[in-house]
């Protein structure tokens, strides 16, 4: 999951890049019912190429939701760059992401490794700040030029869904958007959007 940074910005990937979700404002209890088990919902399967299209430098417009699932709908605009690098021959890659704004700075880094196996991709995410991998996220984009990635995490204490969606727009462009489900998938919140413009 990816953390919510405070002024210093610091995130994990439990959902962005992210890329965030920690803000010191209290949760509201949990919709799902007691016990409730967060099953990973299933996702397409990968390829070591799926992300050949993101290789390169690009200038990244970013919001992020200050309070996820917390009824606010203030958001924090941030600007800066993403650097993606391909290693071990293409079958990962390396995203350093590097951005700012009034609310502060976020620096990051996901690391997605494909699983020849299991034909999934891993999104280990690291925040500047915590100098830690977040958990996982698992996922694929089945041949399309969509990619979608589930975990299962802890969110100010709450167990929550994370997904996150990359979305290729061509050569020269890519979205993603990550959310928080606290009611077992049945119901999502957007916390996390970034638009990416090759440069």
């Amino acid at each position: 999951m990816i953390q919510l940074p405070t002024r210093s910005i610091s995130y994990g990937i439990a959902g962005l890049l992210a890329l965030l979700g920690a803000c010191a404002v209290p949760a509201p209890p949990s919709t799902a019912p007691a016990g409730a088990v967060r099953a990973i919902p299933a996702t397409p399967v990968g390829s070591p190429h799926d992300f050949d299209f993101e290789h390169g430098r690009w200038h990244t417009q970013l919001r992020r939701r200050l309070q996820p699932l917390s009824g606010s709908d203030a958001w924090a605009e941030y600007a800066g760059t993403t650097v993606v690098s391909p290693v071990l021959g293409g079958r990962a890659n390396l995203a350093e992401l590097d951005v700012s704004g009034p609310a502060g700075r976020i620096q990051g880094l996901s690391l997605r490794l494909f699983d020849t196996t299991l034909r999934r991709w891993t999104l280990n995410f690291s925040n500047a700040a915590s100098g830690t991998l977040a958990a996982a996220m698992t996922g694929g984009f089945g041949g399309t030029p969509r990619g979608v990635f589930y975990s299962a995490e802890e969110f100010n204490g709450r167990p929550v869904l994370v997904r996150f969606v990359i979305e290729s727009a061509g050569a020269d462009g890519c979205r993603f958007e990550q959310a928080f489900s606290a009611d077992g998938g049945a119901t999502w919140e957007i916390n996390w959007i970034a638009v990416d413009t090759r440069l």
